[in-house]
């Protein structure tokens, strides 16, 4: 079960996130999705972390997610989905309308201190053309687990093409 929130990690979910990550998380503004036990499956980052602009908005921590979805990119599952890209208009638009999703929630859940320093160190225009995961090139993926965090937060095809396909959902308890 895959519960969406938009909550701050307590204690024991900052143990588990840095347990998950394999370091002490950084740049963490909420916890976007949760299983039914409250253990974090996907981060919402700041969009500015160490004075850097931080394009993923999704972080995937879950790790049994992470194993699931690594197997399946290991099968050779992104050229497939960018050949269908360049095949199918319909999928593209989808895909193009789920980085769309992306950069508009990027830019929903910045606060005004945020979008200021944005503004202020010459980011904006880097935030709002990079789509799911930080990628500039709307008509390649780059890596499903990013595609998979945003599904679970929001609209993506991907993420839906994956649950369809491989039932990536049913890893969770």
């Amino acid at each position: 079960m895959v519960i969406q929130t938009d909550q701050m990690p307590d204690s024991r979910q900052l143990a588990i996130i840095a347990e998950q990550l394999g370091r002490p998380p950084r740049g963490i503004e909420a916890m976007a999705a949760v299983d039914g036990k409250g253990t974090p499956l996907v981060l919402r980052m700041a969009p500015i972390v160490d004075g850097k602009p931080f394009p993923t908005l999704y972080w995937l921590c879950s790790g049994r997610l992470k194993v699931e979805i690594s197997r399946i990119e290991a099968s050779g599952v992104i050229k497939q989905l960018e050949i269908r890209l360049r095949q199918d208009a319909d999928f593209l638009a989808a895909y193009h309308a789920s980085h769309r999703d992306y950069v508009e929630a990027r830019w929903r859940c910045m606060n005004d201190t945020q979008r200021d320093e944005v503004l202020r160190l010459g980011y904006e225009s880097l935030l709002r053309s990079r789509g799911i995961g930080g990628i500039g090139n709307w008509d390649q993926v780059r890596c499903l687990h990013t595609q998979y965090a945003h599904h679970l937060c929001g609209n993506n095809v991907i993420g839906q093409w994956m649950d369809e396909e491989y039932d990536v959902a049913a890893c969770l308890p």
